[in-house]
This record gives C-alpha cells, structure tokens and sequence, in this order.
C-alpha cells in the first residue's frame, strides 16, 4: 500500500472515530433534555394537582385528590410561619410544606401558596391567603398536620385532607409576617407588590431563613388559622 492510500486510511479513522464521539455527544444531550423536559412536566403537573387538591381556604371538611407523575419525590417539609407586632412573635405555628421534587424543579404548597421553580428561581402557581390594605392586614394561615412520603416511577397518590378552621383578633398593632422558606423569591415579590419592606432572618436557627413582611403603620390584625390534615390514601 502506498503513502497516499495509507494517508487514505487514517483520515477515514480519525473522521469515523470524531463522528462517534459526535454522535454520544449528541446523544447525551438528546437524554439529557429529555429528562429536563420530563422533570418540567412533573413538576408542573404536581403543583396543579396540589393547587386542585389541597384548597385550605375555599375548602371546609373533606376533599379527596390525587397527584400524579412519572418521575419524582413527595414529602411534608417542617416550616414555621409567624406573625410579629414590632419585634415580637404574637403567633407561631408549624406550617410545613408538601414539597415534589425532580430534578432541578420543584413545586410546593407552604402556607396555602403553592409554588412552582427550578433550581433558585420560582414562581407562584396559586399566591398566599394574605391580605392588606391601609386599616386592616388577615392572615389566611394553612396548617399542614401530617406526613405524606412518595417515591419512585408512575405514581399516582391520592391524598385525603380534612380542613377546619378558627379565626383569632390581634388587635391593633404594627404588623409582620415571617415565612420560613427555601424559595424566597416569590413570597418577596408577593409582599413587596403589597407595600411591605421586606428581610429575612433565621428566627430559630435552623438555618432556613424566613422571608420577614413588615407592614407600615397601624392596623388592625386578624389570623385565620386553616387546619389541614392530611394522610394517603391506598
């Protein structure tokens, strides 16, 4: 064999060995955005069944609902939700959370919002049952009691929610709210939009920062504790 047809040779190896390492290359990244697109799709999917299925404030008694993906992580979260006048605490409850994992994104239910992101971003799906204007601020405050676990491929998990509710007066004072979250940026934006400065602070240094609404001025101050139990069913 001569030169040229040596030469010949190695050039259709180096070509076919490049185009392998071409075709694995596109090949992960076809699964790869496969599976994020998959991991979207749940998690888009979970924060709307969550939306449907558990309803703390329109919702008195018991609802029935089931959340389905193919793909994912489901567990009840420990998260506090306070409400302040000036520095003080005047009422602390375990809020806790239902929080989907997949991948990258997430959606969770905490303090009857539900939130859908990815990663450090988020946004709200359903916004919190909190209100305030110049004279009056009611917290609408959704108590989770009970553990809800699920793993694995193609679930459907049907949830049982039981939901009562008692109303407390606060009086007059000058307000705040203080979330515990893992995803601040919704909750900031929301209490930004409705005139309070917002902060965070560690409350109880679990390492969980609170995102911190301070209202101005004097206002009378109403909590409506709604009380979710909730179990699975089958």
């Amino acid at each position: 064999m001569n030169r040229r047809a040596q030469s010949n040779v190695v050039g259709v190896a180096i070509l076919l060995g490049l185009t392998v390492l071409a075709l694995g290359a596109v090949t992960a990244s076809v699964g790869s955005l496969v599976d994020t697109n998959a991991a979207a799709a749940d998690a888009n999917r979970v924060a709307s069944d969550l939306a449907t299925t558990v309803q703390p404030v329109r919702t008195t008694g018991v609802r029935v609902g089931t959340l389905a993906f193919t793909d994912g992580h489901l567990d009840t979260v420990e998260r506090s939700i306070r409400v302040l006048d000036g520095s003080e605490v005047v009422l602390e409850r375990p809020a806790n959370a239902l929080v989907f994992e997949a991948g990258a994104y997430t959606a969770t239910t905490l303090g009857g919002a539900v939130t859908l992101g990815r990663n450090e971003g988020g946004r709200f799906v359903r916004e919190p049952p909190i209100t305030a204007d110049e004279s009056v601020l009611v917290v609408g405050l959704p108590v989770i009691d009970g553990t809800v676990v699920a793993a694995g491929e193609n679930k459907r998990v049907r949830l049982r929610t039981r939901v009562t509710h008692t109303k407390r007066d606060l009086g007059t004072g000058t307000f705040g709210v203080a979330v515990e979250t893992t995803r601040p940026g919704p909750w900031k934006r929301f209490f930004a939009a409705a005139n309070a400065t917002v902060s965070a602070r560690d409350f109880d240094g679990d390492g969980v920062a609170s995102v911190v609404a301070r209202f101005p001025g004097e206002r009378a101050g109403y909590v409506v504790v709604h009380r979710v139990e909730v179990s699975r069913r089958g």
